[in-house]
């Protein structure tokens, strides 16, 4: 497994212990920042794709909620829609990472970490951002 690859699941598990707990996200990340637990430090990656996400939370779930088609936020697997945030912020704002290449990470990890149904739904919803980016940073 690839340094950022670490970095996004090591990101998910921040996003996704921050909906569980009921915690706000930029509170736990400071938290996993000084004490990462069981784990090495946090990478500077991880870090980088929570502040992402979350200066972007509101634009990204209404991107998410406007073409999920018959899916809210709410009603997602969490660990879903960690991924999927995680997949919009790249798409969207870190030029870094090509598009193909933030939604095969998505993919796979839903297919290792969330239900039989996940890894396409993730994919379809991340491929309907990455076809419609131009319009959405407009």
């Amino acid at each position: 497994m690839g340094a950022r690859t670490k970095a996004r699941k090591r990101a998910l598990d921040v996003l996704f212990e921050a909906d569980q707990r009921g915690v706000a996200v930029g509170e736990l990340l400071a938290r996993r920042v000084v004490e990462p637990g069981a784990e090495t430090a946090l990478p500077q990656y991880s870090v980088d794709i929570v502040e992402g996400v979350l200066a972007h939370a509101e634009r990204i779930d209404e991107v998410l909620a406007t073409h999920s088609h018959g899916w809210t936020i709410a009603r997602m697997p969490a660990v879903d829609r960690a991924l999927l945030r995680i997949g919009t912020w790249e798409i969207l704002w870190n030029d870094d990472v090509p598009d193909a290449v933030a939604v095969d990470e998505a993919v796979n990890l839903a297919r290792e970490l969330s239900t039989d149904e996940s890894p396409s739904f993730v994919n379809g919803l991340l491929g309907r951002v990455v076809e419609l980016k131009p319009t959405l940073l407009a």
